[in-house]
Protein backbone atom coordinates (compact mmCIF):
# COMPACT_ATOMS: atom_id res chain seq x y z
CA UNK A 1 0.00 0.00 0.00
CA UNK A 2 1.36 3.28 -0.80
CA UNK A 3 1.42 6.69 1.42
CA UNK A 4 -1.18 8.27 -0.50
CA UNK A 5 -3.43 5.17 -0.02
CA UNK A 6 -2.62 5.03 3.62
CA UNK A 7 -3.68 8.93 3.93
CA UNK A 8 -6.54 8.32 2.22
CA UNK A 9 -8.34 4.96 4.80
CA UNK A 10 -6.62 7.06 7.69
CA UNK A 11 -9.51 6.38 10.39
CA UNK A 12 -9.12 9.96 11.51
CA UNK A 13 -9.59 11.71 8.03
CA UNK A 14 -12.48 9.68 7.48
CA UNK A 15 -13.78 10.50 10.80
CA UNK A 16 -12.96 14.40 10.30
CA UNK A 17 -14.68 14.62 6.84
CA UNK A 18 -18.09 13.06 8.23
CA UNK A 19 -17.98 15.47 10.85
CA UNK A 20 -17.69 18.54 8.69
CA UNK A 21 -20.31 16.91 5.96
CA UNK A 22 -22.36 16.01 9.08
CA UNK A 23 -21.83 20.20 10.37
CA UNK A 24 -22.81 21.01 6.71
CA UNK A 25 -25.81 19.42 6.24
CA UNK A 26 -27.50 20.64 9.84
CA UNK A 27 -26.48 23.98 8.57
CA UNK A 28 -27.81 23.80 4.83
CA UNK A 29 -31.20 22.33 6.36
CA UNK A 30 -31.62 24.89 8.67
CA UNK A 31 -30.24 28.30 6.69
CA UNK A 32 -29.95 27.34 3.08
CA UNK A 33 -26.44 27.21 0.87
CA UNK A 34 -25.48 30.70 1.86
CA UNK A 35 -25.38 29.13 5.73
CA UNK A 36 -22.72 27.21 4.94
CA UNK A 37 -19.60 28.73 5.63
CA UNK A 38 -15.53 27.65 6.44
CA UNK A 39 -16.28 29.30 9.21
CA UNK A 40 -19.73 27.91 10.58
CA UNK A 41 -18.74 24.53 9.75
CA UNK A 42 -15.57 24.48 11.71
CA UNK A 43 -17.53 26.10 14.50
CA UNK A 44 -20.54 23.59 14.93
CA UNK A 45 -18.14 20.42 13.53
CA UNK A 46 -15.51 21.57 16.10
CA UNK A 47 -13.26 20.41 13.40
CA UNK A 48 -9.82 22.81 12.87
CA UNK A 49 -9.96 25.13 10.00
CA UNK A 50 -6.34 23.57 8.81
CA UNK A 51 -7.87 19.86 8.64
CA UNK A 52 -11.34 21.48 6.71
CA UNK A 53 -9.04 22.67 4.09
CA UNK A 54 -7.35 18.75 3.54
CA UNK A 55 -10.30 17.90 2.36
CA UNK A 56 -12.15 20.92 0.65
CA UNK A 57 -9.85 23.47 -1.38
CA UNK A 58 -12.96 26.31 -0.76
CA UNK A 59 -16.77 27.16 0.72
CA UNK A 60 -17.61 26.18 -2.78
CA UNK A 61 -16.46 22.71 -2.67
CA UNK A 62 -17.93 22.16 0.56
CA UNK A 63 -21.38 22.98 -0.37
CA UNK A 64 -21.37 20.73 -3.32
CA UNK A 65 -20.20 18.04 -1.42
CA UNK A 66 -22.44 18.61 1.35
CA UNK A 67 -25.52 18.82 -0.99
CA UNK A 68 -23.79 15.78 -3.50
CA UNK A 69 -24.41 13.48 -0.16
CA UNK A 70 -27.88 14.70 0.85
CA UNK A 71 -29.36 14.26 -2.58
CA UNK A 72 -32.25 11.07 -2.89
CA UNK A 73 -31.63 8.96 -5.15
CA UNK A 74 -32.69 8.57 -8.83
CA UNK A 75 -36.51 8.04 -9.05
CA UNK A 76 -37.74 4.41 -9.95
CA UNK A 77 -38.34 4.08 -13.77
CA UNK A 78 -42.30 3.24 -14.39
CA UNK A 79 -43.36 -0.21 -15.49
CA UNK A 80 -44.18 -1.12 -19.02
CA UNK A 81 -46.95 0.93 -20.46
CA UNK A 82 -48.55 3.52 -23.15
CA UNK A 83 -46.09 6.41 -23.26
CA UNK A 84 -48.53 8.98 -21.87
CA UNK A 85 -49.10 7.11 -18.45
CA UNK A 86 -45.30 6.85 -18.26
CA UNK A 87 -44.78 10.45 -18.71
CA UNK A 88 -47.38 11.70 -16.36
CA UNK A 89 -46.17 8.94 -13.41
CA UNK A 90 -42.62 10.60 -13.89
CA UNK A 91 -43.92 13.52 -13.82
CA UNK A 92 -45.62 13.04 -10.55
CA UNK A 93 -42.69 11.40 -8.86
CA UNK A 94 -40.58 14.31 -9.96
CA UNK A 95 -43.03 16.44 -8.40
CA UNK A 96 -43.26 15.12 -4.76
CA UNK A 97 -39.18 14.74 -5.27
CA UNK A 98 -39.37 18.40 -5.36
CA UNK A 99 -41.93 19.03 -2.34
CA UNK A 100 -40.38 17.08 -0.12
CA UNK A 101 -36.69 17.78 -0.93
CA UNK A 102 -36.47 21.59 -1.18
CA UNK A 103 -32.67 21.37 -1.22
CA UNK A 104 -32.88 20.08 -4.79
CA UNK A 105 -34.71 23.47 -5.63
CA UNK A 106 -32.35 25.96 -4.00
CA UNK A 107 -29.16 23.40 -5.57
CA UNK A 108 -30.26 23.77 -9.28
CA UNK A 109 -30.76 27.70 -8.11
CA UNK A 110 -27.56 27.90 -7.09
CA UNK A 111 -26.30 25.93 -10.41
CA UNK A 112 -27.69 27.89 -12.46
CA UNK A 113 -26.90 31.70 -10.93
CA UNK A 114 -22.74 30.39 -11.48
CA UNK A 115 -22.43 32.78 -8.43
CA UNK A 116 -19.72 32.06 -6.79
CA UNK A 117 -18.27 29.02 -8.56
CA UNK A 118 -16.66 28.59 -12.13
CA UNK A 119 -17.33 26.42 -14.68
CA UNK A 120 -14.25 24.27 -13.95
CA UNK A 121 -14.97 23.89 -10.61
CA UNK A 122 -14.51 19.95 -10.66
CA UNK A 123 -17.22 20.01 -7.28
CA UNK A 124 -19.27 21.96 -8.77
CA UNK A 125 -19.24 19.80 -12.10
CA UNK A 126 -19.55 16.56 -10.43
CA UNK A 127 -22.61 17.88 -8.68
CA UNK A 128 -24.16 19.11 -11.85
CA UNK A 129 -23.49 16.18 -13.38
CA UNK A 130 -25.15 13.88 -10.62
CA UNK A 131 -28.28 16.50 -10.98
CA UNK A 132 -28.67 15.74 -14.48
CA UNK A 133 -28.25 12.55 -14.17
CA UNK A 134 -31.12 12.67 -10.97
CA UNK A 135 -33.31 13.62 -13.46
CA UNK A 136 -32.75 11.98 -16.82
CA UNK A 137 -32.18 8.34 -16.40
CA UNK A 138 -35.21 7.63 -15.54
CA UNK A 139 -36.58 9.83 -18.79
CA UNK A 140 -33.90 8.01 -20.66
CA UNK A 141 -35.24 4.67 -19.93
CA UNK A 142 -38.75 6.06 -20.91
CA UNK A 143 -38.28 7.63 -23.56
CA UNK A 144 -34.86 5.29 -25.33
CA UNK A 145 -37.82 3.44 -26.18
CA UNK A 146 -39.81 2.13 -30.31
CA UNK A 147 -42.90 3.64 -28.98
CA UNK A 148 -41.59 7.03 -27.81
CA UNK A 149 -39.32 6.92 -30.97
CA UNK A 150 -42.07 6.32 -33.08
CA UNK A 151 -44.84 9.28 -31.05
CA UNK A 152 -41.75 11.90 -31.21
CA UNK A 153 -39.63 11.45 -33.80
CA UNK A 154 -36.28 12.65 -33.45
CA UNK A 155 -35.49 14.66 -30.08
CA UNK A 156 -32.79 15.81 -27.91
CA UNK A 157 -33.45 14.16 -24.62
CA UNK A 158 -32.39 17.04 -22.40
CA UNK A 159 -34.53 19.44 -24.23
CA UNK A 160 -37.07 17.17 -23.83
CA UNK A 161 -36.11 17.03 -19.78
CA UNK A 162 -36.30 21.22 -19.66
CA UNK A 163 -39.99 20.99 -21.40
CA UNK A 164 -41.35 18.48 -18.82
CA UNK A 165 -39.43 18.72 -15.73
CA UNK A 166 -39.10 23.09 -16.18
CA UNK A 167 -42.40 24.08 -15.39
CA UNK A 168 -42.43 21.51 -11.89
CA UNK A 169 -38.90 23.67 -10.84
CA UNK A 170 -40.21 26.89 -11.80
CA UNK A 171 -43.66 26.92 -10.04
CA UNK A 172 -41.77 25.59 -6.71
CA UNK A 173 -38.90 28.90 -7.10
CA UNK A 174 -41.66 31.52 -7.76
CA UNK A 175 -44.05 30.04 -4.95
CA UNK A 176 -47.11 29.00 -6.96
CA UNK A 177 -49.23 26.02 -5.55
CA UNK A 178 -47.97 22.71 -5.10
CA UNK A 179 -48.30 21.00 -8.61
CA UNK A 180 -50.90 18.18 -9.00
CA UNK A 181 -51.34 15.20 -10.73
CA UNK A 182 -53.95 17.63 -13.25
CA UNK A 183 -51.16 19.63 -13.76
CA UNK A 184 -48.24 16.85 -14.46
CA UNK A 185 -51.44 15.62 -17.10
CA UNK A 186 -51.57 18.70 -18.32
CA UNK A 187 -48.12 19.08 -19.29
CA UNK A 188 -47.73 16.05 -20.72
CA UNK A 189 -50.37 16.14 -22.94
CA UNK A 190 -49.47 19.68 -24.17
CA UNK A 191 -45.62 18.46 -24.66
CA UNK A 192 -47.19 15.27 -26.71
CA UNK A 193 -49.74 17.50 -28.83
CA UNK A 194 -46.76 20.09 -30.04
CA UNK A 195 -44.15 17.23 -31.21
CA UNK A 196 -47.19 15.62 -33.14
CA UNK A 197 -47.71 18.70 -34.98
CA UNK A 198 -43.66 18.97 -35.51
CA UNK A 199 -43.42 15.45 -36.64
CA UNK A 200 -46.31 15.54 -39.11
CA UNK A 201 -45.01 18.82 -40.36
CA UNK A 202 -41.50 17.62 -40.71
Amino acid sequence: MSGTDAVEVDPRRVRSRARLLDAAAALLQDGGLEAVTVERVTRLSKVARTTLYRHFDNAVQLRAATVERLLPSVLDTPPEGPLRERLISLLERQAEAIRNTPLQVSTLAWLATGSDHNADNPAVNSLRQRIIDHYRVPFDQVLDTPDAHRQLGEFDTLFVLSQLVGPLVFAKLIGLRATTQQDCARIVDDFLAARAETTSTS
